[in-house]
């Protein structure tokens, strides 16, 4: 612990990262750290390199996959006070990275904000969804995003505002190791309206998706014109199981798991995923899920 003499109150050695995941799966951490502000998040980068110790940033655990035997290093979660402010000023809205999309959402249709009703039932964080680019059929995160707050490895604290930030499928161009929060311009609309939105949004997604089992949301990204759970269905792997984890039955393209299962069992169904679809259409489907 001596490489966090003085901040002992922050940090857990050896934690079991599962229950920090929605698979649920995996081993410990070296180290677990969380900051409860930017001062502290800065202190403890400045530490870890020049200890020349591994960072890993974790958010909700929504889409993320941890080994099982775990992983060397630190791992930074942004839950602190200081990353899990939501801020007002009309129709724009800052939400720090720790804040989960569901309470934000939830925010902005008691205040009758529109433009994020799209992130209904991704069961991420702010962080995690800007690097990425979260949403769906319903719409992105990145088309109402004006800024984002980050830092980068040696603790310098910018911002990055459009039109230098790029939104893609599933991805964006923030290089730096953390994100800290991000500005949106939203629209005023009646409460009621925004809500009817949600409701909508949340009804397709519990006909469509396995929401009732666990699972870190779609496995793989659609490859350019294509679906990637249709080709996974048409493979003929609907249902097919290593271990405990299953291609849903609901949704060729979550893969869901059961007590008891491992990472191993969820990364093995993916390499046969990856090489059917592969060998029956041509098309190497590319991991949404992040594997540390």
């Amino acid at each position: 612990m001596s490489l966090f003499k003085g901040l002992e109150q922050i940090v857990r050695c050896n934690y079991p990262l599962a229950g920090l995941t929605w698979y649920g799966i995996g081993g410990p951490a070296d180290y677990l750290v969380q900051p409860q502000d930017v001062g502290q998040l800065q202190e403890v980068v400045k530490r870890c390199q020049d200890a020349g110790v591994r960072i890993y940033v974790l958010g909700a655990g929504s889409n993320l996959l941890i080994p099982d035997e775990g992983v060397r290093g630190v791992v930074i979660k942004l839950d602190g006070p200081g990353f899990t402010q939501m801020r007002f000023d009309g129709e724009q809205v800052y939400a720090g990275a720790g804040v989960g999309l569901g309470a934000l959402v939830l925010e902005c249709v008691k205040r009758g904000l529109s433009g994020l009703e799209g992130l209904t039932g991704i069961p991420g964080s702010v962080g995690g969804a800007v690097k990425m680019n979260a949403g769906g059929r319903f719409g992105n995160i990145g088309t109402v995003i004006e800024s984002v707050t980050l830092m980068d490895i040696n603790g310098q604290v910018f911002q990055k505002a459009k039109p230098e930030l790029s939104f893609d499928y599933r991805s964006s161009n923030i290089a730096s190791k953390f994100i800290l929060g991000a500005t949106m311009r939203l629209a005023s609309a009646e409460p009621d309206q925004v809500l009817r939105s949600v409701q909508e949004v949340w009804i397709y997604k519990k006909n469509h998706q396995p929401l009732d089992a666990r699972s870190c949301g779609c496995a793989f990204k659609n490859p350019p014109g294509q679906s990637a759970g249709a080709l996974i269905e048409r493979a003929g792997l609907k249902g097919f199981k290593v271990g405990k984890a299953m291609v849903s039955d609901k949704h060729a393209n979550f893969i869901v798991v059961e007590p008891g299962c491992s990472s191993k069992d969820v990364l093995r169904l993916m390499e046969i995923i990856v090489d059917r679809v592969k060998g029956d259409f041509g098309i190497e489907l590319q991991r949404e899920i992040e594997v540390w």
